[in-house]
């Protein structure tokens, strides 16, 4: 953290003095004249050698300068603060205490953006849910900060989030008191309290903490405005009506900092005795400081308790929120003062949007889970935000719960909803996903080369990045509409679903994604169905969990059914998916000789949209067992065809067929030590849809490919500037598994 060095007192007296001379266009003469001071006595006072002229003097000066009203207290009182000061040797007044508080753990960041906002003087703002330690981030702050202000340091609990919140006037009243105004003095109206706080505050270096704040209106008023003095103010608010002000929107801690906390509070030896559970512990409190202090506390109270019990614990999530409470410490109420004051409207939305069983959501499934239409539910959703109840992801501006206020939430939901209120929105949200994931995956279909009128999407751009974003809320969907038994609608999703999933293979669980699509063909008795979507699920598990041996066992048992119902397309995309286990197991003639039978099986079917993938299976697979110049033989019409035909299909299919055909032969070319040939495909590959289409290679594993063709080739140049972009690719966070293989590979280009 940065270091903090003590600054000298604010303004004097003197300064004040002079500053109020200036003002009124006179001279030190003329002031002596009117207030029976010498000038000597001016000079002493302006220049700072005398602290503070006496009551008396004051007076005569104020007098004279014409001050009144706020401006004529603030003078009186200064001179006061100046002849303590001069008294008691320059001790700091502490004009208010700051509230106990916990050690501050893993908020070193945030101390240091508020002490840069202290420098500037003003106001910030601490935003965040209840529990993130906002009070004991302010508390911490402060009592570092304090040393930029000489003149003391205000605070005061403005209680928000309680039924009856400490109105401005009263906390003026507590703040002009400390500041030294007689209570006979201390104005009767909240305007007239806050104008002459401003005026004392005006020369003054003063830090404010206004703690747990209701809203604009509590804080306005108290506000001291100028450059002398710092408020920081907390709330779970966003208080946008507080301009000029800065915003620190504070998160839960990471990982690493929520152990940390906990170890503070455990100890060391308990943490480092099964760090595994500290972990898991810290994870089901969401990080959450609250939460991590109350589970600490309850540990530590606890001495026979293990952390390993206490994650058990902690893992039932009917369970979780009363297992968050020790002593004073609890969870669910910091929730409830939250809920209770917000609008009946919001409060409803809230405990609904539990329903959502993704990590995020958008505002359209937001409206139909909590049946509020889209143009009525934004107000509410925007009140959930303003109450720090619901967040907003840095990526796309999607909606959230913290883990613990979905719990929360789930609890109001089922309390507070008739059984037939949460069964109809339920069925509501099943309904939209399945009908919009099945939408957007059907166009990704190899006939689909124009958009539908019907579609709800504009683009298969627009298609592709919903299905993206919405994934942590399909993937359930699928899985809760089985257990619902509407097997049609599963069956529509998941086999549409798999024109989607090819080349996507490592970033969705598509073995749970077809296992659902399978029971529901199995409980619909469509056999043909189940054909289809074993093919999907047994390939699943050779590429997304690399099980080779239940995908082929999953695979055959497809193929014995294909063939028992006489199902010839099924059949055949079971041959060709069959192969890569069989690969993997060792058996490479049977690999070979299902995937030839499927491309000799797929000649009468539309190229982009089945032919095609015959074929470059039977390519592959001779590629993969070094039988280059006869993959070739394969691949090389193939490519000529797609060429020919890029037209009569949709960009994503023509990215991902021109894609793996042109690796697979750059592949092939480079088996057979053709590296200039080998270089200049997996150039191309690069070229047409290295950054924007899926290639499945990354970006930096198509460079190295590509760098190292061109170092056997002799052209080390263009290899070093392959190695050098790849490396710099190293640097985003998900490539940096790659930089080792990237570095090895330039390292063996020679210096020209």
């Amino acid at each position: 953290m940065t270091e903090l060095r003590e600054e000298p007192p604010g303004p004097s007296f003197g300064h004040t003095l002079l500053r109020y001379r200036t003002e009124a266009g006179l001279s030190q003469r003329d002031l002596a004249l009117a207030s029976g001071l010498s000038v000597r006595a001016l000079r002493e006072l302006e220049r700072g050698r005398a602290a503070a002229a006496q009551e008396k003097s004051t007076e005569l000066l104020a007098t004279a300068l014409g001050l009144t009203g706020d401006e004529r207290e603030s003078f009186l009182l200064l001179a006061r603060e100046g002849r303590r000061r001069s008294s008691l040797s320059g001790t700091r007044t502490m004009l208010y205490g700051l509230p106990a508080v916990p050690a501050l753990v893993g908020r070193d960041d945030e101390l240091d953006q508020l002490a840069r906002a202290a420098r500037a003087g003003g106001t910030a703002v601490v935003i965040g849910p209840p529990g993130v330690g906002k009070t004991s981030l302010a508390v911490a702050a402060a009592d570092r900060l304090k040393v930029l202000f000489p003149d003391g340091c205000l605070a005061i609990d403005l209680r928000g989030v309680d039924d009856h919140p400490v109105t401005a006037a009263p906390a003026l009243e507590r703040m002009l008191t400390a500041l030294g105004v007689p209570a006979r003095r201390i104005p009767p109206g909240e305007a007239e309290r806050s104008s002459l706080f401003r005026t004392l505050m005006r020369d003054r270096r003063i830090l404010v903490l206004l703690d747990n704040a209701a809203d604009d209106a509590q804080v306005l008023p108290l506000l001291a405005g100028g450059d002398h003095s710092f408020t920081i103010v907390t709330c779970r608010r966003s208080l946008g009506g507080l301009e000029p002000a800065q915003r620190l929107v504070l998160d839960v801690l990471p990982e690493q900092s929520a152990v940390d906390l906990l170890t503070t509070i455990v100890g060391e030896d308990v943490v480092q005795a099964d760090a595994a559970a500290a972990k898991e512990v810290v994870e089901l409190c969401g990080n959450l400081p609250l939460a991590v202090r109350i589970v600490g506390n309850r540990l530590a109270t606890r001495r026979h308790w293990s952390l390993s019990y206490l994650a058990g614990q902690l893992r039932d999530e009917r369970r979780r929120l009363d297992s968050l409470a020790a002593g004073d410490l609890r969870l669910r109420p910091a929730f409830e003062v939250s809920l209770r004051r917000l609008s009946p409207a919001a409060q409803e939305v809230f405990r609904r949007l539990a329903l959502v069983p993704g990590a995020h959501f958008s505002e359209e499934l937001a409206a139909v889970v909590t049946g509020v239409p889209q143009d009525e539910v934004e107000a509410q959703l925007d009140e959930l935000v303003e109450a720090s109840l619901l967040t907003v992801t840095a990526a796309r501006m999607r909606l959230q719960f913290h883990d613990l206020v979905r719990l929360f939430a789930q609890e109001r939901l089922a309390a507070e909803e008739p059984e037939d209120v949460r069964a109809r929105l339920q069925d509501d949200l099943l309904t939209h996903v399945l009908r919009k994931t099945t939408d957007a995956s059907k166009l990704f279909l190899a006939k689909m080369t124009g958009m539908p009128q019907d579609s709800p999407f504009r683009s298969q751009d627009e298609a592709k990045e919903w299905l993206e974003q919405e994934s942590t809320n399909w993937l359930p969907v699928v899985s809760r509409a089985t257990e619902a038994r509407r097997y049609r609608e599963v069956v529509d999703c998941t086999w549409a679903l798999y024109n989607y999933a090819h080349g996507r293979e490592p970033m969705y669980p598509w073995p749970d994604v077809f296992g659902c699509g399978v029971r529901a063909a199995r409980e619909l008795g469509d056999r043909t169905a189940e054909v289809n979507l074993l093919a999907q699920y047994g390939t699943s598990f050779h590429w997304s969990l690399g099980e080779s041996e239940r995908a082929r066992d999953v695979l055959l048992g497809a193929l014995a059914l294909a063939e028992e119902i006489d199902h010839h397309f099924g059949a055949m995309i079971v041959h060709s998916a069959v192969g890569w286990p069989l690969l993997s197991l060792g058996e490479p003639e049977e690999a070979l000789r299902h995937v030839d039978l499927a491309s000799e099986m797929s000649e009468s079917y539309d190229f982009f949209e089945t032919r095609f993938w015959m074929h470059i299976g039977s390519g592959g697979i001779r590629l993969a067992t070094g039988r280059f110049s006869e993959a070739l033989t394969v691949l090389t019409p193939l490519l000529s065809e797609v060429c020919e035909r890029i037209g009569e299909t949709n960009p994503e299919v023509a990215a991902k067929t021109m894609t793996l055909v042109r690796m697979n032969i750059a592949d092939c070319l480079a088996g057979l030590g053709r590296w200039q040939e080998a270089a200049e495909q997996y150039h191309e590959v690069i070229r047409l849809f290295g950054t924007a289409r899926p290639t499945y290679r990354s970006r930096v594993e198509l460079l190295v490919c590509e760098g190292t063709a061109w170092r056997h080739a002799g052209e080390f140049q263009r290899a070093h500037d392959c190695l050098t972009l790849a490396l710099d690719l190293c640097d985003d966070p998900a490539n940096r598994d790659d930089r080792k293989a990237v570095e090895a590979e330039l390292a063996l280009v020679p210096a020209e």
